[in-house]
């Protein structure tokens, strides 16, 4: 029914809104990464300020957020009235749940709208989507980011590749539609790190090989 749709969306925004990034920070390490480094709750300042394990802590929390709403979403149809579980409703009411899961982290209701980028919680919503092409997108971020030892241009140089990768492989409408819209507001949240990049400020990961 359609109040269960309504339910799961909201359901989605507010698990997307819990700053899993303050909450480790905060109660493990009694550090508000807010105050340190570039002040952003996402995984990337987490693995500068408190090291990999809090790093991978945060990024399994924000990636899971986008992952739970929308696997709910697409399995719950035999749950829902018949005239709302057509296979297309599902994949409309699984989109708009992703969407909000992204938006709660980006905007969340629980820190005054002052989020993160939406790059980890984007991407356990397509792994619930479309976990073929999130298998493919994770491994260009990695390559990139290998080859440039830049998060920003790997995460927005993934986000450009998953676009195509839609095309390519003739996903539902809906899911191109939620795909091109989710990379829109990556590159918006990513502004100031484009413009840091135009000016060569962006700072770079150091992998163990890089290290003298």
């Amino acid at each position: 029914m359609v109040l269960t749709a309504i339910a799961l969306i909201i359901f989605a925004y507010l698990l997307g809104s819990v700053p899993f990034a303050l909450l480790i920070g905060k109660g493990i390490y009694g550090v508000d990464v807010r105050q340190r480094g570039s002040g952003n709750i996402g995984t990337t300042n987490v693995f500068r300020v408190l090291g990999k394990r809090a790093g991978a802590l945060v990024f399994a929390g924000d990636l899971l957020k986008g992952f739970i709403p929308v696997y709910f979403s697409l399995n719950l149809p035999s749950y829902l009235s018949s005239n709302f579980s057509s296979v297309e409703n599902v994949k409309l009411v699984a989109v708009l749940a992703a969407g909000a899961a992204i938006a709660g982290h980006t905007f969340p209701i629980f820190l005054r709208f002052k989020g993160g980028k939406g790059v980890a919680t984007g991407a356990g919503t397509i792994l619930a989507l479309m976990p073929t092409l999130f298998f493919i997108t994770f491994a260009v971020f990695w390559v990139v980011l290998i080859a440039t030892r830049t998060v920003s241009i790997a995460s927005l140089t993934a986000v450009t590749a998953l676009c195509l990768e839609v095309i390519v492989t003739d996903q539902p409408t809906p899911y191109t539609v939620f795909t091109f819209m989710g990379a829109a507001v990556i590159f918006y949240a990513h502004r100031s790190n484009i413009k840091r990049l135009r000016n060569g400020e962006e700072s770079q990961v150091t992998f163990p090989w890089n290290r003298k």
